[in-house]
């Protein structure tokens, strides 16, 4: 049986009430209390206090201070006056029931209403919370884009520099080249000129020797002297010419080649040597047993299973550098990024496996499933509610039977319409 708490004191103004509670040997604290507009109730086993005020007052403004074993009560009276007692006295017991009734249904539809404001503050402070993540990727998604394209200015300023130093330097050849050229050229004048010198000097010589032997030997024959005059001019020196080509790593000649394009193509495939060389590098270190894709997928699914994301990404990589053509690689690494909430590499990965799962075939269709649904995901927390809502309707085509896609599909399209409901 309850022990009923009667020495109780209180005091009152026109405007409040003050009541002291003593509870001796128990610990009271807020739970114990239970107040409405006209009822107040104190129950700590064993003791018990129940009232039927007085008057109504209010319960919102009230307050209950717990100290030194008493409870120290502030009741604001919704009616200015002065009360004739505490609590009610000689009442109706059915209208004392009916008060006490009305009390706890008050007080459920009070819990009730205030239940219904936290949710709404939840809610709130979700969507908030959701949004300033949003805004959070969009201002990083940024960041990276113009740290991107930074890099790509500064990468076509380079390549812009080298053409244009690969030009320079082709300009420089060319004009040394044709410098050669005019030397040479002259060179071979000043030759030309000196041999043509010495062949009339030596027609000279020859012409007055020509004349001597004539006078002292007149007894010869007419055919010995036109022997005689004819004289043939001294053979010419001969001479180099150097000629220089111009290296070239293609077999065609420069000037039916097109030199943008080339250098286009030798700087891709440099890029295409350096990043292989790296690639290697990077696996030359694992052993054998890490050099298997099938090894590093089972290892990157314990990873993702312990929920080490970052780990299991790294596993992943490593496998799809031995194996590009795995599909299920690209699938468990954009489910990584989907909990890593790296949400444009969970789209690319997606896509990759859609491309590698062809033809599509029943036993690949889990797979484009899950690869539909994860871009699909990625699309919705990105926002772009339309590419989300196509894939969710692929993955619907491929398994048509399956109600948690359909709902899922649902709920997008309420998004779209702006028909979605707070869940």
């Amino acid at each position: 049986m309850p022990v009923w708490v009667s020495d109780y004191s209180w005091r009152q103004t026109d405007t409040a009430v003050f009541l002291s509670l003593p509870m001796r040997g128990v610990r009271v604290t807020q739970a114990n209390i239970f107040c409405t507009d006209q009822y107040l109730k104190v129950n700590v086993p064993p003791f018990l206090f129940e009232a039927i005020l007085y008057a109504p007052i209010d319960d919102t403004s009230s307050t209950a201070k717990i100290r030194n074993e008493t409870i120290f009560f502030t009741l604001y009276k919704k009616e200015v006056a002065m009360w004739e007692s505490l609590v009610m006295e000689n009442g109706d017991k059915e209208k004392m029931q009916k008060i006490r009734e009305n009390a706890i249904i008050k007080a459920q539809e009070k819990a009730d209403e205030e239940e219904k404001s936290k949710a709404v503050t939840r809610r709130e402070h979700k969507k908030y919370a959701l949004e300033a993540t949003m805004k959070l990727e969009e201002t990083e998604r940024k960041r990276i884009e113009n740290l991107k394209e930074e890099e790509r200015k500064k990468v076509t300023e380079e390549l812009e520099r080298w053409k244009e130093k690969q030009r320079n330097e082709e300009k420089q050849r060319r004009i040394q080249r044709e410098e050669e050229i005019r030397r040479e050229r002259k060179l071979i004048e000043e030759k030309k000129k000196q041999e043509i010198n010495k062949a009339k000097t030596l027609n000279a010589g020859t012409s007055k020797t020509r004349s001597i032997s004539t006078r002292a030997c007149s007894s010869e024959n007419i055919f010995s002297g036109k022997l005689k005059e004819e004289s043939f001019p001294a053979p010419r020196s001969a001479g180099t010419i150097k000629i220089s080509f111009t290296s070239r790593v293609f077999p065609t000649a420069l000037r039916e080649s097109r030199v943008a394009e080339e250098e286009e193509w030798l700087h891709k495939q440099a890029e295409a040597r350096r990043a292989m060389n790296a690639n290697f590098s990077e696996l030359k270190d694992l052993n054998e047993e890490e050099k298997n894709p099938d090894w590093l997928k089972d290892k990157g699914n314990k990873m993702f299973a312990t929920g080490n994301y970052l780990a299991a990404v790294n596993a992943y990589n490593l496998a799809i550098l031995l194996n590009n053509k795995i599909p299920v690689l690209y699938l468990n690494r954009a489910a990584c990024h989907l909990k890593l909430r790296n949400l444009h590499k969970t789209i690319e990965d997606s896509s990759k496996a859609l491309e590698l799962l062809i033809p599509p075939v029943s036993d690949n269709a889990d797979a484009r499933v899950k690869a539909y649904v994860r871009r699909g995901t990625a699309f919705c927390q990105l926002e772009l509610y339309a590419e989300g809502l196509q894939d969710y309707e692929a993955a619907l085509k491929i398994d048509p039977t399956n109600k948690t896609l359909e709902q899922d599909a649902e709920k997008i399209e309420h998004i779209i319409h702006g028909t979605a409901q707070d869940s």
